[in-house]
């Protein structure tokens, strides 16, 4: 029974569908790091919102620990380079706050153009100044869009319904989706000159830290208003607070910070014309429901079907098509890790057919799993593709459109200091795998159980040998494949057994063989 901790608070929904799966399940919240370190050794799961820090320390002392829910979208508070090299998948949900986090951005538009705060305050502090708090219409204002993605599109669509006119910056929209959506596609320089209101819906990357820099900031419009409803970082704090002071800026309004809880300290609270929430983007009861059940049905499905949903470090999204296609590398990486007598320095993975239409970067990051798993103690697909990396492993991947023997195959090639080999395989109607080549011999086996494999001089009387070694030492034979390219040559068999085999049984057959090619292979 998996064992899961819910670290932060999270809504009972969630909780009771882990238990419901049958998980074991312990909430324990407001814990220091320290205490996270000590806790976190015997759980395979941590369940967090936004509130505790995942660091690496608690990463590495989570020797059982599988995978990071994150309730929510974000992963800042998460190391997820970390997690990586540990192969610790780190999962959010992107969907479930997206409403929330869009009608926030919406709510912050508005209360900066009518600068309801303001006038709030003073109304509760007994004056009736209207003067002071002359707003603007939205209507017939551009509003500039940076970033598209589904906050910034319900946002977009908000803005057209308020009459706007609206800009959208973002590099991977297609200008035909632009389009449909009743946007007009523009360069961040001329959403930042041209829009009355701009709202900020990207995440925190490498690429977008910073986005909005002293820079950037004097390129807006002067007298905009700026919206920051993503994530804290993207918009430098010091040249916003500048921004406001000179007046270049009519108004901002921010809900995310470069450090959370914001300090007491910190310029922003004193920044004119700002309005400021402390992180409230997702802070309704439908959106806290929502992720909570999205976070637990996912880590429900990777535990009772290994499914992975919304991995924010997998390099490689399957399509129904590729998932049987995937499974097949890995089981030919295992073969091959098996028949390896020196550690891997080149994998070539060659898709042929009809699969090689599709993204078949999956079938390397599968195939090094399975390759890799002799080399490694905790192997998975997150991490596979950077333990090849530390390792020096290259990595060549090929397309052939046409198979000559099948509608699709997939074959390896594993080249190390010594050896190289190569197998390749299937998969059938039904969606059966099949191995269908070892070292340039055609078979035709299924990828599981016990098998050993021997290459061996084709003399009379040698399949019967290696039966009856095998009876000697009651291990009984399930299945036999024997594949050869002439007469009396070198040929190859493949015996699947129902029975472990023991090492001196194994040192028996490589005996008998007469090239000493033998190798026992698990699939398990």
């Amino acid at each position: 029974m998996a064992k899961v901790l819910v670290a932060d608070a999270l809504s009972d929904v969630g909780v009771a569908l882990l238990k419901g799966a049958g998980l074991e399940v312990d909430v324990n919240t407001g814990r220091t790091e320290d205490e996270l370190v000590k806790l976190i050794g015997s759980y395979d799961a941590l369940v967090v919102r936004s509130a505790p820090k995942v660091t690496a320390r608690i990463i590495e002392a989570g020797t059982q620990l599988k995978v990071i829910g994150r309730a929510g979208v974000g992963v800042d508070n998460v190391d997820v380079a970390a997690a990586s090299r540990r192969g610790v998948i780190v999962m959010n949900t992107p969907l479930g706050n997206v409403t929330s986090a869009a009608e926030h951005a919406v709510a912050m538009l508005m209360a900066l153009a009518r600068n309801i705060p303001g006038a709030d305050a003073s109304m509760k502090a007994g004056k009736w100044d209207k003067k002071s708090f002359t707003g603007v219409e939205v209507s017939e204002k551009t509003l500039g869009i940076v970033g598209m993605g589904k906050v910034g599109q319900i946002v977009a669509k908000a803005g057209i319904g308020l009459n706007m006119k609206v800009l959208a910056y973002d590099p991977f929209l297609p200008e035909r989706r632009a389009r449909e959506l009743g946007v007009e596609p523009a360069t961040l320089d001329d959403v930042l000159a041209k829009s009355d209101f701009i709202t900020i819906h990207t995440p925190l990357t490498d690429q977008t830290r910073g986005l909005l820099n002293e820079a950037a900031l004097a390129k807006i419009k002067k007298g905009a208003r700026l919206v920051n409803c993503a994530r804290g970082g993207i918009v430098d704090e010091v040249a916003l607070v500048k921004a406001l002071e000179e007046g270049r800026l009519a108004g901002a309004a921010v809900d995310v910070f470069g450090t959370e809880p914001l300090p007491a300290d910190s310029p922003l609270r004193k920044a004119p014309h700002l309005i400021l929430t402390p992180h409230l983007g997702a802070s309704t009861e439908e959106a806290q429901t929502k992720v909570a059940e999205a976070i637990a049905q996912q880590i429900v499905a990777y535990f009772k079907e290994g499914k992975i949903q919304y991995a924010v470090n997998l390099s490689v999204t399957l399509t129904r098509e590729m998932e049987p296609f995937a499974e097949l590398a890995r089981a030919l990486g295992k073969l091959l890790s098996q028949m390896l007598p020196n550690p891997p320095q080149k994998l070539v993975t060659a898709a042929e057919g009809r699969i090689a239409t599709e993204d078949t970067h999956a079938l390397s990051v599968f195939a090094l799993q399975g390759l890799l798993a002799s080399w490694h103690d905790r192997l998975n697909v997150v991490n596979a593709p950077l333990v090849a990396e530390e390792r020096g492993i290259a990595i060549v991947e090929q397309k052939a459109f046409e198979s000559r023997d099948y509608a699709n195959l997939v074959r390896l090639t594993v080249e190390t200091a010594k050896t190289t080999h190569t197998v390749a395989g299937t998969v059938f109607e039904g969606r059966e795998v099949r191995i269908t080549e070892i070292d340039g011999f055609s078979v035709d086996l299924k990828p599981e159980g016990t098998m050993l494999v021997l290459f061996y001089a084709d003399r009379p009387g040698m399949v019967g040998k290696f039966g009856t070694i095998l009876g000697d030492a009651k291990i009984n034979i399930a299945g036999m494949d024997v594949g050869r390219k002439e007469k009396r040559g070198r040929a190859c068999i493949a015996l699947s057994v129902d029975d472990p085999v023991p090492a001196d049984v194994v040192e028996k057959m490589r005996a008998c063989t007469g090239t000493g090619e033998t190798y026992l292979v698990s699939f398990a």
